[in-house]
C-alpha cells in the first residue's frame, strides 16, 4: 500500500500541519541515507507518495 505525502504528514506532524510536498521529498532522502541498505526498502510511487517495498 502506498501513503501519500499527506498521509505521512499527517500521521507525523497532525492534520493541521501545513508543509509543502517537497518537504516530505527532502525527509524522505535524509530517512533513506540514514536507514543504509535498508534505505531501498522505502519506494517512491510516482505521483502518489511512497511505499515500502514488497519482498
Amino acid at each position: 500500500r502506498a501513503f501519500s505525502r499527506r498521509q505521512i504528514v499527517d500521521q507525523v506532524r497532525g492534520e493541521s500541519y501545513t508543509v509543502t510536498e517537497r518537504i516530505v521529498d527532502v525527509q524522505m532522502v535524509s530517512l533513506r541515507k540514514k536507514l543504509g541498505n535498508l534505505g531501498d526498502w522505502v519506494e517512491t510511487v510516482r505521483g502518489v507518495g511512497y511505499r515500502f517495498k514488497e519482498t
